[in-house]
Order: C-alpha cells, then sequence, then structure tokens
C-alpha cells in the first residue's frame, strides 16, 4: 500500500454526501423540464410571476385583449410562447436618429 493514498471517508461525511445527493435529485425531480414548461397553461399569477407584472396587470391584459392568451375551459392561460410575445413585443431598441447626450 503506498503512503500517498488517501485516507477512507468517514461514516459522518459519507451520511453527509448521501444527504446532499438526495436533495439535489429531489430539486431536479421536483423542477419541470423544457419540455413540460412548453405545454404548461400558466395562470395569470405565475404568468405575472415570470412578466415581471401584477396578477392583475395580466388579467386586466387579458380581459382588454392586449396579450395573447388561452383559454381553457372558462380560465384565461397563457402559455410559455404567448409570455416569449409579449415579451418580444415591449423591446424596444435605441433609435439610431435620436440625439445624442449632452456632454
Amino acid at each position: 500500500m503506498a503512503t500517498n493514498d488517501p485516507a477512507p471517508p468517514t461514516e459522518t461525511t459519507l451520511i453527509l454526501l448521501i444527504a446532499e445527493l438526495t436533495a439535489a435529485l429531489e430539486r431536479l425531480t421536483a423542477s419541470p423540464s423544457s419540455a413540460e414548461l412548453e405545454i404548461t397553461a400558466f395562470p395569470p399569477a405565475k404568468a405575472a410571476e415570470l412578466l415581471g407584472k401584477t396578477p392583475n396587470w395580466v388579467v386586466e391584459a387579458i380581459q382588454d385583449d392586449r396579450v395573447p392568451h388561452t383559454y381553457i375551459g372558462k380560465s384565461p392561460r397563457m402559455t410559455a410562447d404567448h409570455i416569449r410575445q409579449v415579451i418580444a413585443e415591449g423591446e424596444r431598441k435605441p433609435n439610431k436618429y435620436s440625439k445624442t447626450a449632452a456632454a
């Protein structure tokens, strides 16, 4: 046996590592996959969270037909694609003809 061999891990170290791995696996299985997110229809509260707006803003925007949306039964919902469209429509590019700030 070589003298440079590392000492085997203690039982306590192994228990802590197993606990960390278990927690990591639980987080992975609890979070939805990207495929699941693509087919999810988000209620206004979750859509608002993703957009950084209030649920009331989302509900009013849906009622006024200002944002893309769908209905499941009578419940308004927004898909991931709808949310991407809202974000893209809000994008503003700088105007190349605007006056530059005074130096």
